[in-house]
């Protein structure tokens, strides 16, 4: 994948075409950043771009070297991951690493090795790499993947250059989404929910969570009655297990965005499907209340990220959404 096909991190793809064009790159880097944000197709993309024959700052995309890259069986990239029975990247890994990239290239103009995630090396393991960044083979690169750079070991991250990636905005998870043919209404409920994460938004099951969405919307409709008995079968109902709540409450979020816009007088909206629902919603709440609303939406989430009991903090959030609704 060639740098112009990433997408939401044009600052960090500029600084490194200027890199390329000027011979400057680093033999080691730390990406940061939270999973399926795009560190390792970027990753993938500064080595494709690095052994591409015919590109200046860019890989071509259509050579033999960037066909290999972007297919995983270029000899000269090394990937390196916990075994599937083994939790942690091991010694004996490293050691293999370091002897390949030890050797002259096969084909590239260098050799390349990317550790993910790596902060799950062993000790032993990370003490082994930081020799090899104290004294780098040849003109070897090395790219460390990690949600949390601090896991690291400081001598590690020294020698390193960071690099941290912020998540995908969620304009851009949509249109990657649309890529791989999904439809734009179901693309964008999913974008709102992914926290940024490319690999979130495809892991969420769109089936179930559209039965949740009309669960959701059923119970919304009580609630905003000023039925205080179906804050409690709402709650019942919908709180599941932690991650099931988060996702939940994420998508309840994406509705009240949409109620902000409506109450606001802006016609545009990300769940356009339930159009209807959201605009009997906004109806009967000013844009201060569905603004609170909002906020206590997002304060539940941060409490039951915090390990709250979920039911009680989604009685307690339905609770004032029934007082805002007769309010």
């Amino acid at each position: 994948m060639p740098f112009a096909d990433i997408l939401g991190h044009e600052r960090i793809i500029e600084v490194f075409r200027r890199s390329i064009r000027y011979g400057k790159t680093s033999h080691s880097y730390v990406f940061e950043g939270p999973i399926g944000c795009g560190r390792r197709k970027t990753a993938l993309a500064l080595v494709q771009a690095l052994f591409c024959p015919s590109a200046d700052d860019d890989a071509c995309g259509v050579c033999p070297s960037c066909r290999k890259v972007a297919g995983n069986n270029h000899a000269d990239i090394h990937i390196i991951e916990p075994l599937p029975d083994k939790r942690d990247i091991g010694i004996e890994q490293l050691r293999e690493m370091q002897r390949e990239v030890a050797l002259r290239p096969y084909e590239a103009p260098r050799k390349a090795c990317i550790i993910e995630p790596a902060e799950r090396m062993s000790v032993n393991a990370a003490n082994s790499l930081l020799k090899t960044l104290e004294e780098p083979p040849g003109n070897a690169i090395i790219i460390l993947l990690t949600e949390n750079a601090d896991m690291l070991l400081p001598t590690i991250r020294s020698r390193c250059q960071v690099v941290r990636f912020a998540p995908l905005p969620p304009e851009h998870v949509k249109l990657l989404l649309e890529r791989n043919g999904m439809e734009g209404a179901s693309a964008a409920l999913l974008a709102q929910m992914a926290d940024g994460s490319m690999q979130r938004a495809l892991e969420l099951d769109d089936d179930e969570l559209a039965v949740r969405r009309e669960l959701l919307l059923k119970h919304l409709s009580a609630i905003d009655l000023g039925r205080i008995a179906s804050v409690f079968d709402a709650s019942e109902e919908l709180a599941g297990n932690r991650d099931e709540a988060l996702e939940t409450l994420d998508m309840l979020l994406s509705f009240y965005r949409d109620v902000i816009h409506l109450t606001a007088g802006c016609g545009e909206i990300i769940n356009t499907a339930i159009r209807p629902a959201l605009e009997t919603l906004a109806r009967g709440l000013s844009l201060d209340r569905a603004l609170q609303v909002a906020s206590d939406v997002m304060e539940t989430r941060r409490a039951v990220q915090r390990n709250a009991n979920v039911k009680l903090a989604l009685d307690h959030l339905f609770m004032k959404m029934t007082v805002s609704a007769t309010y």
